[in-house]
């Protein structure tokens, strides 16, 4: 999926999301990336959460109870030519190494201040 109509703050802000996600350096990165009140999916849960703090205690659940991985296959407009289209592979490590699941799509809404206002999920292109 070819990025070129991505525009380049955004592509990078969420390159580098992805790239922090299962390190230490997420917590400081969500400052960066997420806006006060961005409006974000739980998806264990079936609920919309609102705010970074409640995305930070979302994610801490998540590495309690396993170590969660998606890795980034590809970025787009989506439709509307605003929103942008992440498609991501998901896996979890354990003991025995990582394991890959299927993709899903992760569809960001930006801020005026570049900031991600709010995430969905759908279903990636093999599940439609």
């Amino acid at each position: 999926m070819p990025a070129e109509a991505v525009p380049a703050a955004r592509e990078a802000l969420l390159r580098r999301m992805y790239e922090v996600f299962s390190t230490d350096e997420r917590d400081a990165f969500l400052e960066r990336c997420l806006a006060p009140d961005v409006d974000w999916p739980n998806m264990l849960d079936g609920v919309r959460l609102h705010g970074r703090e409640a995305v930070r205690a979302y994610w801490a659940g998540q590495f309690a109870v396993g170590h969660p991985l998606v890795r980034l296959e590809g970025l787009r407009l989506d439709e509307d030519d605003e929103a942008v289209v992440a498609t991501v592979r998901l896996g979890m490590r354990d003991a025995s190494g990582e394991h890959w699941a299927g993709t899903v799509e992760h569809v960001y809404r930006f801020g005026g201040a570049g900031s991600v206002t709010r995430m969905d999920v759908r279903p990636g292109p093999q599940d439609r």
